[in-house]
């Protein structure tokens, strides 16, 4: 029995092993091409950081636009995070919680809205954008991402409330409290996982975000870093070294928060599937 569970452990640490390498050799590839220069990357090919220099590094500090479009990504992706995580409450509070005429119905209509391809959208939103004047505004980009956001963020949500026992609001709004107060005060806390959860995620989900802000804002000065990455892009002339460099730094935020909240995501994405 002791020898099958030994035998078990190193299967399951080899597997492990292979899953970390399988996900962690791009970022390692990354790191490595960003520290070589455009020449090299042509000359000498191997995994190995030779020719090590922090030259694309220093042109991505010193290039103004990038700085700004860094900014923008923050900006837009941070508001419309926030904004997004309240409406998703809301919503997803109304369609666990509150029975009302149609609630089934409108929970299929987010869900459809969740699951409706960006592709089929983004001319649709252009449009629009630029019929309400907010083209090249980083209120319209935060618009647009609200429209796949507050969905995501609903459907996340939901398990986390269904997972709550019913009893606790009853017992908060026997005790007196409106609903508001059930929710803020009861509720909320007890699925803050989730809220990490969704925070996180639909960040992401928006700071990756590259057709809306490559068609919505066209003005050099509203760009995102996306975009920025991809006008490093010169024709058929990919600078390697260089767009690695400026993804190595853009990558900073997101790995930052996941660093912050992994704990949150884990628990609430466990407690999102097995519960919802």
């Amino acid at each position: 029995m002791q020898r099958k569970n030994i035998k078990f452990s190193i299967f399951k640490y080899a597997m492990l092993s292979l899953v970390a390498i399988f996900v962690l050799f791009p970022v390692y590839y990354m790191i490595t091409l960003s520290l070589r220069s455009q020449s090299s990357l042509w000359t000498k090919s191997t995994l190995l950081p030779v020719d090590s220099n922090l030259d694309n590094y220093r042109a991505a500090f010193e290039n103004t636009d990038f700085k700004r479009s860094l900014l923008n990504s923050v900006i837009v992706c941070g508001t419309a995070t926030l904004i997004a995580v309240l409406f998703s409450v809301m919503a997803a509070y109304a369609l666990t919680i509150l029975k009302f005429k149609g609630r089934d119905t409108l929970g299929r209509v987010i869900i459809i809205a969740f699951l409706t391809p960006g592709a089929l959208l983004f001319i649709p939103l252009a449009v629009i954008m630029a019929n309400i004047g907010l083209s090249n505004t980083l209120q319209g980009l935060i618009m647009v991402y609200l429209s796949f956001m507050v969905p995501l963020g609903t459907y996340l949500l939901i398990g986390f409330f269904r997972s709550l026992p019913a009893e606790l609001e009853e017992a908060a709004r026997i005790d007196g409290a409106s609903r508001m107060q059930a929710l803020w005060m009861v509720l909320l806390p007890l699925v803050a996982p989730g809220l990490v959860s969704v925070a996180i995620i639909t960040f992401t989900g928006a700071y990756n975000e590259l057709l809306y802000s490559l068609v919505i804002n066209i003005s050099p000065e509203m760009r995102t870093v996306p975009v920025a990455i991809l006008n490093l892009s010169v024709a058929d002339e990919v600078p390697w070294g260089r767009t690695m460099a400026f993804s190595s730094i853009a990558a900073l935020p997101v790995m930052a928060l996941y660093f912050a909240g992994q704990r949150f995501v884990v628990e609430g994405l466990q407690t999102g599937s097995v519960k919802g």
